[in-house]
Protein backbone atom coordinates (compact mmCIF):
# COMPACT_ATOMS: atom_id res chain seq x y z
CA UNK A 1 0.00 0.00 0.00
CA UNK A 2 1.41 3.38 -1.02
CA UNK A 3 0.66 6.33 1.21
CA UNK A 4 -0.24 9.41 -0.83
CA UNK A 5 -0.26 13.15 -0.13
CA UNK A 6 -1.97 15.59 -2.52
CA UNK A 7 -0.86 19.23 -2.69
CA UNK A 8 -2.87 21.66 -4.84
CA UNK A 9 -4.35 25.05 -3.99
CA UNK A 10 -7.49 24.32 -6.03
CA UNK A 11 -10.08 22.25 -4.08
CA UNK A 12 -11.58 20.82 -7.28
CA UNK A 13 -8.16 19.63 -8.44
CA UNK A 14 -7.45 17.97 -5.09
CA UNK A 15 -10.82 16.25 -5.22
CA UNK A 16 -10.17 14.94 -8.75
CA UNK A 17 -6.86 13.39 -7.71
CA UNK A 18 -8.32 12.00 -4.47
CA UNK A 19 -11.24 10.34 -6.26
CA UNK A 20 -8.87 8.74 -8.77
CA UNK A 21 -6.67 7.49 -5.94
CA UNK A 22 -9.66 5.98 -4.16
CA UNK A 23 -10.30 3.79 -7.20
CA UNK A 24 -6.80 2.29 -6.97
CA UNK A 25 -6.56 -0.56 -4.42
CA UNK A 26 -2.93 0.10 -3.48
CA UNK A 27 -3.16 3.88 -2.95
CA UNK A 28 -4.12 5.38 0.42
CA UNK A 29 -4.52 9.17 0.67
CA UNK A 30 -3.13 10.19 4.06
CA UNK A 31 -3.32 13.93 3.56
CA UNK A 32 -4.26 16.71 1.17
CA UNK A 33 -3.24 20.33 1.38
CA UNK A 34 -4.16 23.58 -0.30
CA UNK A 35 -1.27 25.43 1.32
CA UNK A 36 2.20 24.42 0.15
CA UNK A 37 3.99 25.45 3.32
CA UNK A 38 1.66 23.44 5.54
CA UNK A 39 2.13 20.51 3.15
CA UNK A 40 5.91 20.78 3.37
CA UNK A 41 5.81 20.59 7.15
CA UNK A 42 3.52 17.55 7.06
CA UNK A 43 5.69 15.78 4.47
CA UNK A 44 8.80 16.38 6.56
CA UNK A 45 7.12 14.89 9.60
CA UNK A 46 5.60 11.88 7.84
CA UNK A 47 6.93 11.38 4.29
CA UNK A 48 4.54 9.55 1.94
CA UNK A 49 5.60 7.10 -0.74
CA UNK A 50 3.84 9.14 -3.43
CA UNK A 51 3.26 12.88 -3.75
CA UNK A 52 0.89 14.53 -6.23
CA UNK A 53 2.21 18.09 -6.43
CA UNK A 54 0.77 21.09 -8.26
CA UNK A 55 3.46 23.18 -9.94
CA UNK A 56 1.81 26.60 -9.79
CA UNK A 57 0.68 27.68 -6.31
CA UNK A 58 0.52 31.08 -4.66
CA UNK A 59 2.56 30.77 -1.46
CA UNK A 60 5.23 28.39 -2.80
CA UNK A 61 5.60 26.74 -6.19
CA UNK A 62 5.70 22.99 -6.53
CA UNK A 63 9.28 23.27 -7.70
CA UNK A 64 10.26 25.18 -4.56
CA UNK A 65 8.52 22.61 -2.38
CA UNK A 66 10.23 19.73 -4.16
CA UNK A 67 13.64 21.34 -3.65
CA UNK A 68 12.89 21.64 0.08
CA UNK A 69 12.29 17.91 0.60
CA UNK A 70 14.77 15.68 2.40
CA UNK A 71 16.71 13.65 -0.21
CA UNK A 72 16.82 10.68 2.18
CA UNK A 73 13.02 10.40 2.39
CA UNK A 74 12.15 11.74 -1.05
CA UNK A 75 8.81 10.35 -2.26
CA UNK A 76 7.97 9.54 -5.84
CA UNK A 77 6.55 12.78 -7.21
CA UNK A 78 3.87 13.27 -9.83
CA UNK A 79 3.70 16.90 -10.85
CA UNK A 80 0.21 18.14 -11.69
CA UNK A 81 0.00 21.15 -13.98
CA UNK A 82 -2.39 23.07 -16.17
CA UNK A 83 0.57 24.51 -18.08
CA UNK A 84 1.66 22.41 -21.02
CA UNK A 85 4.66 24.67 -21.68
CA UNK A 86 6.45 23.25 -18.63
CA UNK A 87 8.90 21.14 -20.66
CA UNK A 88 6.71 18.08 -20.41
CA UNK A 89 9.14 16.00 -22.41
CA UNK A 90 11.52 16.32 -19.46
CA UNK A 91 9.18 14.22 -17.34
CA UNK A 92 9.45 11.32 -19.73
CA UNK A 93 13.09 10.68 -18.83
CA UNK A 94 13.07 11.68 -15.14
CA UNK A 95 12.24 9.91 -11.90
CA UNK A 96 8.88 11.65 -11.76
CA UNK A 97 5.79 11.79 -13.94
CA UNK A 98 3.23 14.48 -14.67
CA UNK A 99 -0.51 14.92 -15.06
CA UNK A 100 -1.76 17.67 -17.33
CA UNK A 101 -5.05 19.16 -16.14
CA UNK A 102 -7.71 18.18 -16.94
CA UNK A 103 -6.78 14.51 -17.00
CA UNK A 104 -9.00 11.47 -17.44
CA UNK A 105 -9.06 8.08 -15.73
CA UNK A 106 -6.96 6.48 -18.44
CA UNK A 107 -4.16 9.02 -18.07
CA UNK A 108 -4.25 8.71 -14.28
CA UNK A 109 -4.06 4.92 -14.45
CA UNK A 110 -1.10 5.13 -16.83
CA UNK A 111 0.67 7.44 -14.39
CA UNK A 112 0.01 5.12 -11.45
CA UNK A 113 1.34 2.15 -13.42
CA UNK A 114 4.49 4.09 -14.09
CA UNK A 115 4.78 4.96 -10.40
CA UNK A 116 4.39 1.29 -9.46
CA UNK A 117 7.19 0.27 -11.82
CA UNK A 118 9.48 2.92 -10.42
CA UNK A 119 8.71 1.94 -6.86
CA UNK A 120 9.59 -1.67 -7.63
CA UNK A 121 12.85 -0.54 -9.25
CA UNK A 122 13.64 1.90 -6.44
CA UNK A 123 17.28 0.86 -6.30
CA UNK A 124 17.77 1.18 -10.02
CA UNK A 125 18.02 4.95 -10.28
CA UNK A 126 19.08 8.03 -8.33
CA UNK A 127 15.67 9.51 -7.48
CA UNK A 128 17.09 12.70 -5.96
CA UNK A 129 19.54 13.27 -8.79
CA UNK A 130 16.84 12.75 -11.41
CA UNK A 131 14.54 15.18 -9.61
CA UNK A 132 17.30 17.79 -9.40
CA UNK A 133 17.94 17.48 -13.14
CA UNK A 134 14.23 17.82 -13.90
CA UNK A 135 13.84 20.90 -11.69
CA UNK A 136 16.78 22.55 -13.43
CA UNK A 137 15.15 21.89 -16.80
CA UNK A 138 11.78 23.21 -15.65
CA UNK A 139 13.23 26.36 -14.15
CA UNK A 140 15.30 26.97 -17.26
CA UNK A 141 12.15 26.75 -19.40
CA UNK A 142 10.33 29.13 -17.06
CA UNK A 143 13.17 31.65 -17.34
CA UNK A 144 13.19 31.42 -21.14
CA UNK A 145 9.44 31.91 -21.28
CA UNK A 146 9.56 34.86 -18.91
CA UNK A 147 12.00 36.57 -21.27
CA UNK A 148 9.45 36.35 -24.08
CA UNK A 149 6.74 38.96 -24.53
CA UNK A 150 3.58 37.06 -25.44
CA UNK A 151 0.46 38.86 -26.62
CA UNK A 152 -3.25 38.31 -26.12
CA UNK A 153 -6.24 39.31 -28.22
CA UNK A 154 -8.93 41.35 -26.44
CA UNK A 155 -11.88 43.53 -27.34
CA UNK A 156 -12.64 47.18 -26.61
CA UNK A 157 -15.83 48.57 -28.07
CA UNK A 158 -16.24 47.04 -31.50
CA UNK A 159 -12.54 46.52 -32.15
CA UNK A 160 -10.09 43.76 -31.34
CA UNK A 161 -6.66 44.67 -30.00
CA UNK A 162 -3.41 42.77 -29.64
CA UNK A 163 -2.11 43.46 -26.14
CA UNK A 164 1.36 42.88 -24.74
CA UNK A 165 0.80 40.89 -21.55
CA UNK A 166 3.62 42.82 -19.87
CA UNK A 167 1.51 46.00 -20.16
CA UNK A 168 -1.61 44.57 -18.51
CA UNK A 169 -1.95 45.78 -14.93
CA UNK A 170 -5.00 43.86 -13.76
CA UNK A 171 -6.94 40.77 -14.84
CA UNK A 172 -10.39 40.47 -13.28
CA UNK A 173 -13.17 37.95 -13.71
CA UNK A 174 -16.33 39.36 -15.31
CA UNK A 175 -18.90 36.56 -15.74
CA UNK A 176 -17.89 34.69 -18.93
CA UNK A 177 -15.11 37.18 -19.64
CA UNK A 178 -12.03 38.63 -18.05
CA UNK A 179 -11.47 42.37 -17.83
CA UNK A 180 -7.94 43.56 -18.66
CA UNK A 181 -6.78 46.93 -17.39
CA UNK A 182 -4.01 48.94 -19.03
CA UNK A 183 -3.83 52.42 -17.57
CA UNK A 184 -7.29 53.91 -17.98
CA UNK A 185 -8.21 51.53 -20.81
CA UNK A 186 -10.38 48.45 -20.26
CA UNK A 187 -10.44 45.43 -22.56
CA UNK A 188 -12.46 42.22 -22.44
CA UNK A 189 -11.59 38.68 -23.50
CA UNK A 190 -13.80 35.62 -23.39
CA UNK A 191 -11.98 33.48 -20.85
CA UNK A 192 -12.03 32.23 -17.31
CA UNK A 193 -9.62 33.71 -14.79
CA UNK A 194 -7.82 30.37 -14.56
CA UNK A 195 -7.30 30.29 -18.33
CA UNK A 196 -6.09 33.88 -18.28
CA UNK A 197 -3.63 33.04 -15.52
CA UNK A 198 -1.98 30.55 -17.86
CA UNK A 199 -1.66 33.17 -20.59
CA UNK A 200 -0.04 35.60 -18.14
CA UNK A 201 2.33 33.16 -16.45
CA UNK A 202 5.36 35.02 -17.86
CA UNK A 203 4.42 37.95 -15.62
CA UNK A 204 4.64 38.18 -11.81
CA UNK A 205 0.88 37.83 -11.37
CA UNK A 206 -0.41 37.73 -7.79
CA UNK A 207 -3.92 36.49 -7.09
CA UNK A 208 -5.40 38.74 -4.40
CA UNK A 209 -8.95 37.36 -4.51
CA UNK A 210 -10.97 34.71 -6.32
CA UNK A 211 -11.67 37.21 -9.09
CA UNK A 212 -8.55 39.38 -9.41
CA UNK A 213 -4.95 38.95 -10.57
CA UNK A 214 -2.49 41.82 -10.24
CA UNK A 215 0.65 42.25 -12.35
CA UNK A 216 3.10 43.15 -9.60
CA UNK A 217 5.35 44.94 -12.09
CA UNK A 218 2.78 47.74 -12.14
CA UNK A 219 1.99 48.09 -8.42
CA UNK A 220 2.97 51.56 -7.18
CA UNK A 221 1.45 51.75 -3.70
CA UNK A 222 0.48 49.24 -1.03
CA UNK A 223 -1.49 49.92 2.15
CA UNK A 224 -3.74 47.96 4.51
CA UNK A 225 -7.30 48.25 5.72
CA UNK A 226 -8.14 48.15 9.45
CA UNK A 227 -9.07 44.47 8.95
CA UNK A 228 -5.63 43.74 7.51
CA UNK A 229 -6.54 43.35 3.84
CA UNK A 230 -4.14 44.85 1.30
CA UNK A 231 -4.97 47.84 -0.91
CA UNK A 232 -2.94 47.94 -4.12
CA UNK A 233 -2.71 50.90 -6.48
CA UNK A 234 -1.39 50.12 -9.96
CA UNK A 235 0.37 52.47 -12.38
CA UNK A 236 -2.80 53.61 -14.14
CA UNK A 237 -4.39 54.66 -10.85
CA UNK A 238 -6.82 51.76 -10.39
CA UNK A 239 -7.18 50.52 -6.80
CA UNK A 240 -7.97 46.92 -5.84
CA UNK A 241 -8.26 45.24 -2.44
CA UNK A 242 -7.33 41.71 -1.43
CA UNK A 243 -9.98 39.44 0.03
CA UNK A 244 -9.85 37.78 3.44
CA UNK A 245 -9.23 34.35 1.96
CA UNK A 246 -6.08 35.57 0.17
CA UNK A 247 -4.81 37.83 2.96
CA UNK A 248 -2.10 35.44 4.16
CA UNK A 249 -0.60 34.54 0.74
CA UNK A 250 -0.51 38.25 -0.16
CA UNK A 251 1.15 39.07 3.16
CA UNK A 252 3.77 36.37 2.59
CA UNK A 253 4.44 37.71 -0.90
CA UNK A 254 5.19 41.18 0.42
CA UNK A 255 7.26 39.78 3.29
CA UNK A 256 9.57 38.19 0.73
CA UNK A 257 10.04 41.58 -0.94
CA UNK A 258 11.26 43.31 2.20
CA UNK A 259 14.94 44.17 2.40
CA UNK A 260 16.90 42.15 4.93
CA UNK A 261 18.38 44.14 7.81
CA UNK A 262 22.07 45.01 7.58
Amino acid sequence: MMEVIIVDDEPAARRAVRECCEREPDLKVTGEYGDARAALEAIRQQPPQLLFLDIQMDSMTGMELARSLDPLTLPLIVFVTAYDHYALEAFEVSAVDYLLKPFDDARFKATVERVRRRQQAAGGFDRHGALATLLEQLESRVRLRSEAQPRVLAESGSRMHMLEVSQVELVEADRNYVRLTIGRDIFHARSTLQQAERSFQSQPMLRISRSCLVNMRHVKEVSRTPRGDFILVVAGGTTVTSSEGYREPVRQYFERLKLAPA
